[in-house]
């Protein structure tokens, strides 16, 4: 027996022992249970986590697939699809075993999605983190089935419909903005260049060759919790070099040098 009263605090607790990654065995110790079978559960889904045991819950095998993704994915990617998956596919599937799910359950909750009303590229990032779940567990830990792999996706890729400034509506926009001033530069580097707002406001002197008339893309910028984040952009695709015409590369020039900035 591994799940014991505890007389003194009136809850549960369970002790057992398990192997880590490396196969060596450790104790674990978990207090506080209300009840004896809240107390044997939990030993069941660490076990289930730890022998990576596709009979796990969703909501354990979430952790275990962070766990593994670590390294791999970028702070801000990981903050956002624990969101996504916390918010939109927990709530349907965190106490259900992933070999359990049946592509009919994955159905149902592509049906929930729809019926609140979300766009359709929201509803295609939310298939692909219920995707990215189901395959990371076929590639890793050979469950069963792959319910994901018998459904269609739902949601679009791509928006409905993007609508893009032409040159002349551009120009009736960019009149209205004080010539030289910190707003002007700044939808003159996002028109002109294409660039994204977050690799616009990451920007730094020293990434204008003023010589060669290029801008070199590196760097994203975001906030999340309060502080401010540089860091590499979410893909290798994003590192890139900007070619940008003579007056551009005058406007940014006269700019830094109007704030005295330093590379």
């Amino acid at each position: 027996m591994s799940v014991y009263k505890d007389e003194q605090r009136g809850t549960w607790y369970c002790m057992f022992r398990y192997n880590d990654w490396t196969g060596r065995q450790k104790q674990k110790c978990k207090r506080g249970f209300k009840t004896k079978r809240e107390a044997k559960e939990y030993e069941e889904q660490f076990m289930h986590t730890t022998e990576a045991d596709m009979n796990m819950k969703v909501g354990a095998y979430v952790e275990t697939y962070f766990r593994d993704k670590q390294g791999e994915l970028k702070e801000r990617s990981i903050k956002n699809k624990r969101y996504m998956i916390e918010r939109h596919i927990l709530p349907y599937f965190e106490q259900k075993s992933m070999n359990e799910i049946t592509p009919a359950d994955i159905i149902q909750w592509q049906n929930k999605m729809r019926e609140a009303g979300y766009s359709q590229t929201y509803l295609r990032m939310l298939q692909n983190q219920m995707t990215a779940l189901f395959t990371h567990a076929s590639n890793i830990y050979n469950p069963t089935n792959n319910p994901c792999k018998k459904v269609k996706k739902m949601g679009k890729s791509d928006a409905d419909k993007m609508d893009f400034w032409t040159y002349e509506e551009y120009q009736q926009f960019i009149n209205t903005i004080e010539v030289g001033s910190r707003y002007y530069v700044l939808f003159e580097i996002l028109f002109w260049t294409g660039m994204r707002i977050g690799e616009l406001l990451a920007l730094f002197k020293s990434d204008v060759n003023f010589q060669e008339k290029k801008i070199s893309i590196s760097k994203t910028y975001y906030r999340t919790e309060g502080k401010d984040v540089i860091t590499t952009p979410k893909t290798e695709q994003s590192v890139r070099t900007i070619d940008i015409p003579e007056f551009l590369t005058q406007e940014i020039k006269e700019y830094c040098n109007k704030l005295k900035l330093r590379t």
